[in-house]
């Protein structure tokens, strides 16, 4: 199939805007919950009322500071319950919100508050305000910096009471009429792309194609939507646009939105929270289950739990048969739901069934695991261009190994050449500042995603790689590493995978180790007493990481398998330089910078 299609099921407002939603959820629903914040170690419940109050409050200081309509204002902080506070404030100010990841450097604050010219920022912490600080010199269009957490040299109030106290003399209704003066096709945000190659483009996204994406996630996914009985809990960055999706599809719905700053929290904080719906990441789900495993292993259970995840496997696939699981595996699943997936289930807080996930694929063995243990997770694609979400698996009929069907209203194409073409209005309308990249992407009315896929006959749409990632080898073979290099990945040792190839004689890969995941295996295998460069060399090491690429190869032809690989000292960090901070490969940059290491697996 070429071509796939769905129709809408929300109709996009023909005008207005997102600062909408927060008006009509305290006028519906006064009383709802629609956020949770946490207080001195507590959740505690904010009402629809309380927070357009909140957020009024807040517009009214941006308006005071002279913030007018369509005016950019950066917000850079780790997700938290101020982010969306904010966000909403911008726009209710008339603003257009530009988010930057926390952990950007001075040089990445510089170009994107300079390139979309920033009237304004806010900031979580000091260290953000003294980078801001640091390349002010470069940025005269940027009049104020407000920083969200007070403290040590900084203001005695946060940036919340801050701007409410410099609001004191703004009225509602003049809050009223900036929250009405955007519609539908005006820009709600400008969120710069990664940039693994080059500098950072700017994607404008408009409240439109917030509507478009959300209103249709949020209609196709209804059951795990409901009004008073949902919630999720996002610790994904709101800089990311797939964390920016979750926020506005919960305000919209509503359900309750809660928020985790530090993934170390998580564990902890699912407990607390209890969402019924989780969104993430597969590296996330990975570390579910190799940590389950792993536990299982130290007390003793490893060959149980091994029997579990084959039987949950088993389970989800029989799900896809009309014959449905024999009564042999519905015995064996009910004997381990008790044994284990209801522990699996506790560890997600007890009352998710279902998780979304995104930002890579993350296999069919782990797809088919924890659907067989009662949390479906549900793959999707997306990319900042497509408002996150441009595809999507249903909850009623996941087929897991792809990224779904169509967002409801949008339309997928492949193209000849395999390239993944979009079209719909949730797409981004152009790059800030850039009209040659915007008219090379968005040629012929169709969004170019670079992404190369196939279409089965149902609408559900697999990715297969990215066109400028394809490797040619010196033989003529076509490698897409993408494919293997997930496969690699989701072995506990491995933390990142990187193909290499491309005019060499046969395929290879550079390893990093997961440093969390070490020590344990150390344990495990009695090599303690080892230090990190000799476990780094350790023969049991090596032959298990060979069982992760060998794992990974079944994936592919003998052609494109991974014949030998290197494993690096180092780690693929954002710090580094090595990853974006959605956690993409630069590969040019690990190429450069491990050269050597390329060289010596076809020298040695």
């Amino acid at each position: 199939m070429r071509e796939y299609s769905l129709p809408a099921l929300y109709e996009v407002p023909a005008d207005g805007n997102l600062t909408d939603l927060i008006r009509r959820n305290a006028a519906q629903h006064p009383d709802l919950p629609v956020l949770g914040r946490k207080r001195d170690g507590r959740w505690e419940d904010v009402t629809a009322t309380a927070f357009l109050s909140e957020v009024r409050e807040a517009a009214k200081g941006l308006i005071a500071a002279g913030v007018e309509p369509g005016d950019r204002v950066g917000l850079m902080s780790r997700t938290r319950y101020e982010w969306t506070l904010l966000d909403f404030a911008i726009w209710s100010a008339g603003g257009v919100t530009v988010p930057i990841f926390e952990t950007s450097s001075p040089e990445q604050i510089a170009w994107i508050l300079g390139d979309s010219d920033a009237v304004a920022c806010l900031v979580e912490t000091g260290a953000h305000a003294a980078a801001v600080d640091s390349v002010r010199d470069r940025l005269p269009g940027l009049r104020d910096v407000w920083r969200i957490e007070p403290g040590p040299g900084g203001p005695d109030e946060g940036a919340v009471a801050q701007l409410a106290a410099l609001g004191a003399g703004i009225s509602d209704e003049k809050v009223e009429e900036r929250s009405s003066i955007a519609d539908a096709d005006s820009p709600a945000t400008i969120v710069y792309t990664s940039g693994t190659t080059g500098r950072p483009k700017g994607c404008v996204l408009t409240h439109r194609s917030f509507f478009a994406e959300c209103g249709n996630v949020v209609e196709r996914l209804r059951p795990m939507f409901r009004p008073g009985e949902g919630s999720v809990l996002l610790f994904l960055p709101v800089a990311h646009v797939f964390g920016r999706l979750v926020q506005v599809a919960a305000v919209m719905a509503p359900i309750k939105l809660g928020h985790v700053s530090d993934i170390k929290d998580l564990t902890t904080e699912l407990g607390a929270f209890r969402p019924t719906m989780v969104l993430g990441v597969p590296r996330v789900f990975e570390k579910v289950f190799n940590s389950a495993r792993a536990q299982a292993v130290a007390d003793g259970k490893g060959k149980i739990f091994d029997r579990a995840a084959r039987v949950a496997g088993a389970y989800s696939r029989s799900l896809d048969d009309p014959a449905g699981p024999s009564l042999k595996l519905r015995f064996q699943h009910k004997v381990f739901d008790k044994l284990v997936y209801s522990k699996l289930r506790a560890v997600l807080g007890g009352r998710a069934t279902h998780a979304i996930s995104g930002g890579a694929p993350l296999g069919e063995r782990l797809g088919h695991f924890f659907r067989g243990v009662g949390f479906t997770v549900l793959e999707g694609y997306g990319l900042t261009e497509s408002c996150a979400a441009t595809a999507f698996n249903p909850y009623d009929r996941p087929k897991i190994g792809t990224v779904g069907q169509p967002l409801p209203g949008s339309v997928v194409r492949i193209a000849d050449d395999g390239e993944v073409l979009l079209h719909g209005e949730h797409l981004f309308t152009g790059y800030w500042n850039n009209q040659q990249a915007s008219e090379e992407a968005l040629a012929d009315g169709w969004f170019h995603t670079g992404d190369l896929g196939t279409l089965d006959v149902d609408g559900y749409l697999s990715i297969t790689g990215r066109k400028k990632e394809i490797l040619v080898t010196a033989g003529g073979k076509n490698v897409a590493p993408a494919v293997i290099e997930d496969r690699i990945r989701a072995h506990a040792l491995v933390a990142e995978c990187m193909v290499v190839g491309d005019g060499r004689p046969f395929v290879g890969a550079l390893l990093t180790v997961d440093e969390d995941f070490l020590p344990r295996w150390a344990a495990e295998h009695g090599k303690q007493g080892l230090g990190h460069e000799q476990l780094l060399e350790d023969p049991d090491l090596l032959a298990e990481l060979q069982t992760a690429v060998d794992e990974g190869n079944q994936a592919v032809s003998r052609a494109e398998s991974v014949r030998k690989f290197r494993v690096l000292r180092a780690q693929f960090t954002e710090d580094s330089g090595h990853v974006t901070p959605s956690l993409k490969l630069k590969r040019g940059v690990v190429a450069k910078d491990f050269a050597d290491e390329i060289e010596a697996l076809y020298t040695a």
